[in-house]
């Protein structure tokens, strides 16, 4: 990775956990290599027991590739942070797209203070249903304003993070969905001062979400993230495992389905008002 050449440590180690992400890692890949810092880095892909090409593709693209058998990716992430050499872990995924700015801005928020142990910032979705297009980014101004209020984060998203290598107390590798944002933002704020940047944004996938709201709040957020990480956190063994992988050719389906649904709604709805108004009509 371009960057890393003629140094001993480089600035920055990007880990990006990869469970058959074969699909949109070389989007992934292509933006961290165009990333405009004046400094050193590499980029590590974890490759989380992948049955299709995501490893090949990650070697395609120049970047190290670290096996992680163990699926989890409190676990992938914290086998990266241990192959990683870099003086900060910046964390993302690889269904995710970070701007050139990306790491620059990191850096130079980091090195503004040099008592921060972290620096966090929002994420948007790609292509959203209308409400992800609303409430994510309503939230994410929450975030933000109790931050500058309190000096405290709310949320922190995985796929933009940033912290300090040396002294950073890891994730808990028991834990799935939750553990890599919920508790990670309770053990970097339990080590030091968290930054945060609200105009260092990162375009993620909005695959999970097209299978529709409340797919969304009951399965996705309310099992696989909430129970999920409670019990994780409660049990000395979690008793869920993690979250379907969701493939592309998936959630393109549920899309196409959803806006089928949606194109039926709209036109059953259309039909009765025109056949209420003609009605009207006929009775004047």
């Amino acid at each position: 990775m371009s960057g890393t050449e003629g140094t001993d440590r480089p600035r920055f180690s990007v880990v990006v956990p990869a469970h058959n992400e074969a699909d949109g890692l070389a989007a992934t890949l292509t933006a961290l290599a165009a990333q405009d810092v004046d400094a050193a880095y590499e980029v590590l892909v974890v490759d989380n027991a992948s049955t299709d090409a995501t490893a090949a593709i990650a070697r395609a693209h120049g970047v190290r590739v670290v096996a992680e058998p163990r699926r989890g990716v409190c676990q992938a992430r914290q086998t990266g942070v241990d192959a990683a050499r870099g003086e900060i872990i910046a964390s993302t995924d690889a269904d995710s797209v970070v701007p050139p700015d990306w790491l620059r801005r990191l850096d130079a928020d980091l090195r503004a203070d040099p008592a921060l142990v972290a620096v966090a910032g929002p994420c948007r979705y790609a292509d959203p249903p209308w409400w992800a297009a609303v409430f994510p980014p309503a939230f994410f101004v929450v975030v933000d304003r109790l931050h500058a209020r309190t000096g405290r984060l709310l949320y922190l998203t995985a796929t933009n993070v940033a912290f300090r290598r040396e002294g950073f107390p890891g994730y808990d590798v028991r834990l799935t969905q939750g553990g890599d944002e919920v508790d990670l933002r309770r053990r970097l704020q339990s080590w030091g001062p968290v930054a945060w940047d609200a105009r260092c944004s990162v375009r993620t996938s909005s695959r999970r979400m097209d299978f529709g709201l409340a797919h969304t709040l009951v399965v996705s957020f309310g099992y696989h993230y909430g129970l999920t990480y409670a019990l994780g956190r409660l049990l000395p063994r979690p008793p869920l495992g993690s979250a379907p992988a969701i493939r592309a050719d998936q959630a393109a389906s549920a899309r196409r389905w959803r806006r089928g649904w949606r194109a039926v709604v709209l036109t059953g709805t259309a039909l009765l008002v025109a056949r209420a108004v003609r009605r009207r009509r006929r009775e004047r």
